[in-house]
């Protein structure tokens, strides 16, 4: 089994290969299975994330649905993600530690009533386990949110057949890839 940091060059490599119009397609496919899931369907409470270039692209994904749905996004604060709802892009400030589009507006504390939680990752094995970047931020977000179902979404090549694990890493209840 290759090592965490391998698995890390290796999937920066893989997405480097992609031009920005291929990613977006890629993502859309990804976003329109999240789309037909009862999951998602009957969630009225969705935590999403607001993709960096190198992710599966969801800022289409949450203009679509922002209106039918209360959407949170995280924000970086420290070594913690707080949430706060999406209202509209004109709501999106840069975040102070990455850069991406992070909602002002009050915090949502009400983390029982997350019922889905969408999440990125560096690599997905075939038992739903989870690699992000490294710095835990999910991990510890996800453990704050028990009620809520956790999807993970992935291009093709992010899903491996075995990635490392450790004891603080936190399982997906589903992986969604391309095919």
């Amino acid at each position: 089994m290759l090592e965490k940091t391998e698995v890390r060059k290796r999937m920066r490599e893989l997405k480097r290969q992609l031009s920005p119009e291929e990613k977006l397609r890629r993502s859309e496919g990804i976003m329109a299975r999240v789309e037909r899931l009862p999951e998602f369907r009957e969630a009225k409470v969705v935590l999403l994330y607001w993709s960096m270039a190198d992710e599966v692209q969801t800022h289409a994904f949450v203009e679509r649905w922002y209106r039918e749905k209360v959407l949170l996004l995280p924000c970086v604060d420290g070594d913690d993600l707080r949430l706060r709802q999406y209202t509209g892009p004109e709501c999106l400030v840069a975040g102070e530690q990455f850069g991406i589009g992070e909602p002002t507006g009050p915090e949502y504390k009400e983390l029982e009533k997350v019922e889905l939680i969408i999440v990125p990752g560096v690599a997905f094995d075939r038992r739903n386990n989870r690699m992000g970047r490294g710095r835990g931020f999910y991990d510890r977000l996800l453990k704050s949110t028990p009620n809520a179902k956790k999807i993970g979404v992935a291009y093709d090549f992010q899903m491996l057949d075995e990635i490392p694990v450790e004891e603080h890493d936190v399982k997906m209840d589903k992986v969604i890839i391309e095919n």
